[in-house]
Order: structure tokens, then C-alpha cells, then sequence
């Protein structure tokens, strides 16, 4: 690119960024926080000695968090209509602290208070993992650490005991069967962590019914990747180590029309769901 062109690039996406900020009523601090990187970065991209653009990862975080198009914030597009971003996890070395991915889940729920989360989990349901659970899934995982994830089912869990939650979740009878089983990626978590997993999940499910909704489908007749949709503000696809977020109602709608299918198809329904949690558990436990 030629220094003018670069320098028109630049100022652009200066202008657009404070643009965006303005209308989100969003400081540096609180955006820079949100992408994942340092206040002095962020100060330094909307300084007009500024002649860089930042890295492509960091323009997704900027565009996802402010629900722009990237395109527009890049002076590619009049359009500054976000119809997609993706979030790219990133190992973080310092085990105390969340990944940029986990801030941007956190303040997701956040946002939709007092509306319906739907949510199909890649294993377990995260609000009720055990930490053993945990440090046996995360342990060597590439972009998260034990720690990271503990933290942030702690935060997933205080969100469901929250007075207006409403939280359905969607998974297969198989998946449930494959953990207690200790196959898969469970093999080699024991039985008596199994057990307490178990027993976990179904002390919530008693908890917290019927703000929190367990359907059960059949993964022989059905298949769904793991999601969650926001309400009609978001969903979010995981793809491994990252998510592939909408923010467009057809999108939105399309994956809630998808949820919808699978607890029509559930084989066990979310007021069956704790004593088919606690057959299973027993089953395990006398099992040979």
C-alpha cells in the first residue's frame, strides 16, 4: 500500500472507530478491556500521530464489540451494518486472567438479562461443571487454561441463580451417556469425579427449574454444533477455539427456528431431564 493510501486507510478507520465509539456510548478503557487489549494500544490507534493499522485480530474485536460492519470500519463498505464477526481465542499465558473470548460471553449474558438464552454445550453444560470436570477438560487444552474455565463457569453459574433467568439447553442423551460411561474425552476422569458430576447437575437441575430447561434429544436422529443464542440479539456458533457470531435477525431467527426443533425432537423433556440425570448417575455407580 503507498503512503497516501495508507495514511487515508488510516485516518478512516480513526474516524470510524471514534464514530462507533460515540454511538455505543463506549470509553476506551471499557472497549479496550472488551477486545483484549491495553488502554495505550487503544489510545494510540485513535491518536492522529498514529500512521499503522492494527493487527486483522484485533479490527474483528473492535468491529464484534461495537456491532459494526469490519468491512465499514475499514473504509471498504458504506454499510456499517455487522452481519457477522468472528472471535479468535487467544492463548493467554497469565492463568489468573479471561480470555478476550470469555469477556465477550460474560458481557453477552449480561446483555440479555431478562431474556431467553438457548444454548446446545459441546460437552457438558458449563454452569455445571465441577472443577474436577473442569481441570480434566481444560488441562491441556490449547487456548484455555483450567483456571480460565473455572472462572468462567463460576460467572456462567451466578448468572443462572439470577431472579429473571431463563435458560433452556439442548444436548444429547449419548453425550451424557459418553461421560458417565468415561469414554471419549472422559476417559481417564474416575468414577467417583463421574459420579459427583452427576450428581452436580442434577441438584441444579432440581435447583433451578424451571429457570433452567435440560431437554434430551436422540443423536442418532439429530445433530446440532454447539451455539448460544442471546435472545434475538446474538448467537454465537463455536467452531473450536473460536465463535462465529451473528448479529442480524435472520441469522438469529434461523438458529432459534433450528433449537426449536430439537426440543420438539427431545426424547426426554427439561421436567424429566434431573431423574433421568439421577437414573443415570446410579446406573453408573452399581454398574460392573
Amino acid at each position: 500500500m503507498r503512503s497516501f493510501e495508507r495514511q487515508e486507510a488510516v485516518r478512516t478507520f480513526r474516524e470510524r472507530l471514534q464514530l462507533a465509539m460515540d454511538r455505543a456510548d463506549m470509553s476506551k478503557s471499557a472497549l479496550a478491556k472488551a477486545v483484549g487489549i491495553d488502554r495505550s494500544t487503544m489510545s494510540q490507534l485513535l491518536s492522529s500521530d498514529n500512521d499503522r493499522l492494527p493487527r486483522a485480530d484485533t479490527v474483528a474485536g473492535i468491529a464484534a464489540t461495537l456491532r459494526v460492519s469490519l468491512d465499514w470500519l475499514m473504509g471498504l463498505t458504506a454499510d456499517e451494518r455487522s452481519h457477522a464477526a468472528i472471535l479468535q481465542e487467544s492463548i493467554i499465558f497469565s492463568p489468573a486472567t479471561r480470555s478476550p473470548v470469555d469477556e465477550n460471553l460474560a458481557r453477552w449474558h449480561q446483555e440479555s438479562a431478562g431474556r431467553k438464552i438457548r444454548y446446545v454445550p459441546s460437552t457438558l453444560p458449563d454452569l455445571a461443571k465441577t472443577e474436577k470436570t473442569l481441570i480434566h477438560e481444560y488441562q491441556d487444552f490449547a487456548t484455555k487454561s483450567t483456571d480460565q474455565a473455572i472462572i468462567a463457569t463460576r460467572d456462567k453459574r451466578a448468572y443462572s441463580r439470577l431472579p429473571d433467568t431463563d435458560i433452556e439447553v439442548c444436548m444429547s442423551t449419548q453425550g451424557l451417556e459418553l461421560f458417565a460411561e468415561g469414554r471419549g474425552i472422559w476417559a481417564g476422569l474416575g468414577l467417583d469425579a463421574r459420579l459427583e458430576q452427576l450428581a452436580e447437575l442434577q441438584s441444579l437441575l432440581r435447583e433451578l427449574y424451571p429457570r433452567l430447561r435440560l431437554f434430551l434429544f436422540d443423536g442418532r436422529t439429530h445433530y446440532a454444533a454447539p451455539y448460544t443464542i442471546f435472545g434475538m440479539q446474538r448467537a454465537a456458533i463455536y467452531l473450536g477455539q473460536m465463535y462465529f457470531a451473528f448479529t442480524t435477525r435472520e441469522h438469529v431467527r434461523t438458529l432459534t427456528s433450528h433449537f426449536d426443533d430439537l426440543i420438539r425432537a427431545a426424547t426426554v423433556q427439561s421436567h424429566e431431564a434431573a431423574d433421568f440425570v439421577g437414573a443415570l448417575h446410579e446406573r453408573t455407580r452399581t454398574s460392573p
